[in-house]
């Protein structure tokens, strides 16, 4: 149905196909006439999968720094200082 304006209404008209579907016969044939679908993904989107890859808690450094705690090898005020330096950047 066409509408043109608001006192001429048109009745039913016939609905034909989209102009994509009619395609050449000859140019259907050809296999260089076959359109492909590609993706390229940004390296910031490699970046993102690599990272949704990794495991979510690092057990090897949690046991590393748990040895050093226990050690008494990871308590120093130069990491102490730092982390208030962090920590005040932080909230600041």
């Amino acid at each position: 149905m066409q509408i043109y304006g608001t006192s001429q209404v048109h009745g039913a008209q016939q609905v034909s196909a989209p102009h994509a579907a009619r395609i050449d016969s000859t140019r259907a044939a050809s296999p260089s006439a076959v359109p492909t679908d590609s993706v390229d993904i940004s390296p910031a989107g490699r970046l993102l999968e690599m990272a949704a890859q990794l495991p979510e808690i690092r057990t090897d450094r949690v046991n590393q720094l748990r040895a050093e705690i226990a050690g008494g090898a990871y308590e120093s005020s130069a990491k102490l200082d730092l982390a208030i330096e962090r920590l005040l950047d932080e909230i600041a």
